[in-house]
């Protein structure tokens, strides 16, 4: 009696088991979206200006301190000047000195400021060569434009050494210096192997006034430009215009 007992379990674990393995089989696992290499450049280079950025952060506090060091210097050399204990090259040496501190702040400032655009504009690139690739229709057009950019492949080659033609057009148009926030080649872009030697980034919408107008000389002039309408998801960079032949790795 035992022994039936014994065999008739172990039969039911036998003709059992493959039923539960089969349920186990086709329990549905949950699927998971492939990450793009889109969504992973945009992670990697938002994850570079922030690291790049907080370089810049430790540099700007360094210069800030030496700028109160020189400052406090040239007071003191004010006073000894006065005494006559310092000949005035000296007062002047210390002048210059802070001159030369503030520079370092200066552009240790406006490097984090452009850090943002340098990240934006490869991404908004890749987004917008994703948009054409799925349109070709657009691709083979020399102005193309969408809800979020526009893109003018322009007539002939330009070069960074042409800039100063349209800051000089946008200089007697707005009686004000052209807003660049990149100009040529960046860390960044260094860092991630990109080519922006020919280009440069201005801060304007490219719907407002300013931005028509120069987007009206770049397409009359045959110079090629990527204007994007909206903010870039992580960054702090805003609608702005790209100058240029779009930035690709090398």
């Amino acid at each position: 009696m035992r022994l039936n007992t014994v065999l008739l379990v172990l039969v039911s674990l036998i003709v059992c088991s493959p039923v539960s393995a089969q349920k186990k089989k086709n329990t549905p696992k949950p699927e998971t979206q492939p990450v793009t290499e889109l969504a992973k450049l945009r992670e990697d280079y938002i994850k570079a200006t922030k690291d790049y950025k907080a370089s810049l952060e430790k540099l700007l506090v360094i210069y800030e301190g030496n700028v109160k060091s020189a400052e406090a210097k040239l007071v003191t050399g004010k006073k000894l000047f006065a005494d006559g204990l310092i000949s005035k090259s000296q007062l002047e040496e210390n002048a210059r000195a802070v001159g030369t501190e503030k520079d370092k702040v200066a552009e240790t400032r406006r490097q984090m400021t452009g850090a943002d655009t340098q990240i934006a504009d490869v991404l908004v690139e890749s987004q917008a060569d994703e948009q054409l690739a799925k349109n070709l229709r657009l691709a083979k057009n020399s102005l193309v434009r969408t809800t979020s950019f526009i893109r003018y492949q322009g007539t002939d080659g330009w070069g960074i050494t042409e800039a100063w033609k349209i800051q000089r057009f946008f200089s007697d148009s707005f009686n004000k210096q052209l807003p660049i926030a990149v100009f040529g080649q960046g860390a960044i872009h260094d860092r991630w192997r990109l080519d922006h030697r020919n280009a440069m980034d201005i801060s304007l919408h490219p719907d407002g006034v300013e931005g028509q107008a120069l987007l009206n000389f770049l397409q009359k002039n045959g110079i090629p430009y990527s204007a994007f309408r909206s903010a870039i998801p992580g960054t702090a960079t805003g609608p702005h215009i790209h100058i240029g032949r779009p930035s690709h790795r090398y």
